[in-house]
């Protein structure tokens, strides 16, 4: 089955934004990063790291709505759980 989500271009602007600021944390540059590259890229996923630290920055109540999208675009486009190998 191929994977048909990419980051679109307005969360790519914002997840670049974050990616510039320097009052952003790293899990949310983390997610950012993730997410900003995936765009056009329908053959790429989030890693299960980054996914962890992108669910981080969406329940965490002081983080910024920019933040908050890159993040949840990178969690979206997270990769299969590969417990139980």
């Amino acid at each position: 089955m191929t994977k048909t989500k990419v980051t679109r271009p307005a969360t790519a602007s914002k997840a670049s934004n974050v990616l510039t600021s320097e009052n952003t944390g790293a899990k949310s540059k983390s997610a950012a990063a993730s997410a900003l590259s995936q765009t056009n890229a329908p053959n790429k996923t989030t890693s299960h790291s980054v996914a962890s630290k992108a669910s981080s920055v969406l329940r965490d109540g002081r983080t910024r709505a920019e933040s908050k999208s890159a993040a949840a675009s990178a969690l979206a486009q997270a990769g299969k759980n590969k417990k139980g190998r």
